[in-house]
């Protein structure tokens, strides 16, 4: 039976100034590089990968490569576990979206598609993240953890777990090197999904987590 871990990347500049990200590519910071070595030692504690595959993104692949040294595995990168692009409101702050895009930030806002150039819908996202996580998970048996990023995450839930694409903020966000976890269920024949657990992560991811080791907010 397979497991599924999907793993939230640890923080970077951008999350620190909440900044929108998508698919820029950017590394983890310091408080980033702490929470990935910290939160490995944590997942390796609960979950012995049999596999790893992460986003090509370097905040993701950063992350994979902690639980990947203590697990004695190589980190296989798939495309299909990147961020939901947000075309040209990549590195803009919500702030300076809402501002100068007052209409299509409510309909954002509202859980619903990005209207500008290169950016996709929650459904198309949901999709591919879910389809990775149907042909990356066949037939393993043990656990795969799946290395990738917050909305890629929700909607990849979205998706597994059949709820209206438009609804994808249902499922609460998940913090900085934090994880959820599936386990498989069947309906006669027809696999499923259940979510066991959401948002799980070590026990010092108290209310200095996201600022680091030692600085509480």
């Amino acid at each position: 039976m397979t497991t599924v871990v999907l793993w939230r990347h640890g923080r970077t500049e951008y999350n620190a100034t909440r900044r929108l990200q998508g698919q820029i590519d950017i590394p983890l910071d310091e408080v980033g590089r702490w929470q990935g070595t910290t939160a490995a030692a944590a997942l390796f504690a609960r979950h012995t990968p049999a596999r790893i595959v992460s986003s090509d993104l370097a905040r993701a692949a950063q992350t994979a490569q902690y639980l990947a040294d203590l697990a004695g595995l190589d980190v296989e990168l798939d495309a299909r576990l990147r961020e939901r692009a947000f075309g040209d409101w990549e590195g803009l702050t919500a702030e300076e979206i809402h501002a100068g895009f007052p209409d299509e930030a409510k309909v954002w806002s509202g859980g619903g598609g990005v209207n500008r150039p290169g950016a996709e819908n929650p459904a198309q996202v949901g999709e591919r993240v879910a389809a990775a996580v149907r042909e990356l998970a066949e037939g393993l048996e043990g656990t795969l953890v799946l290395v990738t990023h917050g909305a890629a995450i929700a909607l990849g839930l979205s998706a597994l777990l059949g709820q209206d694409p438009a609804a994808w903020r249902g499922i609460a966000g998940i913090d900085n090197a934090h994880w959820s976890q599936l386990t498989p269920t069947r309906d006669g024949v027809t696999p499923g999904w259940r979510l066991a657990a959401h948002n799980v992560g070590p026990s010092v991811s108290t209310a200095d987590w996201f600022a680091g080791r030692g600085h509480p907010d």
